[in-house]
């Protein structure tokens, strides 16, 4: 008998077999995708919130920005109440992120370098502590980061003033009418304007150098 075509079907078997495990292995490559983590808050006020979404929006990682109100008594406040003063608030911004893809003690580096740790109620040309610097922090990891980091900075800083921003439990956040979200991308000529006339950018300079914030 002759065993040649046998042997041949064998080898043919083997070899389809091969190239459909190899074409199932690239299709499972395509289609899994990089592990995301569960996404976490992080809120941060530093003066004007408008000012404060753009660092942080567009950074890898970061699902989005809102900004809002934190740190006082009243429940579902207004721009209006907040910019008066004496409802305690804070404006500040929300942020949703990605820690597989984005780091706290990086949210905590821009935040730095986007405000003026040294003034108390105050931020550039807005005063009141609806305009006050605070860390937010969510959990107790939070909480050890913003410590740590204010501590650090506090021996490496590059400027002598001491460093007031507060930092506190986070409350509830109360998000701002739709006409404040991403205002810097809805109004950029009024933006820039109040931004420069704030002398933000001068500041900011001032405080960090080439690490400044915009």
């Amino acid at each position: 008998m002759n065993k040649l075509p046998l042997i041949s079907c064998f080898f043919a078997v083997l070899f389809a077999a091969a190239v459909a495990l190899s074409t199932a292995s690239a299709e499972t490559k395509k289609t899994v995708t990089p592990p995301q983590g569960k996404p976490e808050k992080a809120v941060f006020a530093g003066g004007c919130f408008w000012c404060m979404e753009a660092p942080f929006d567009g950074l890898p990682g970061v699902v989005s920005v809102t900004s809002g109100y934190i740190g006082g008594n009243k429940k579902n406040p207004t721009y209006k109440e907040v910019s008066a003063g004496g409802t305690g608030h804070a404006e500040a911004v929300q942020i949703v992120y990605d820690p597989a893809k984005i780091s706290y003690e990086k949210l905590l580096t821009v935040f730095w370098h986007n405000i003026d740790p040294t003034v108390k109620d105050r931020q550039f040309c807005d005063s009141g502590d609806q305009y006050r610097s605070a860390i937010f922090y969510t959990t107790e990891e939070q909480q050890r980061s913003a410590l740590q980091s204010k501590k650090a900075l506090e021996k490496n800083k590059p400027f002598r003033e001491p460093i007031v921003t507060e930092i506190s439990q986070a409350g509830e956040f109360y998000p701002d009418e739709e006409y404040h979200q991403g205002y810097y991308k809805k109004n950029p000529i009024r933006y820039k304007y109040y931004r420069n006339g704030c002398g933000r950018d001068k500041r900011l300079k001032e405080l960090w150098g080439n690490a400044a914030g915009h």
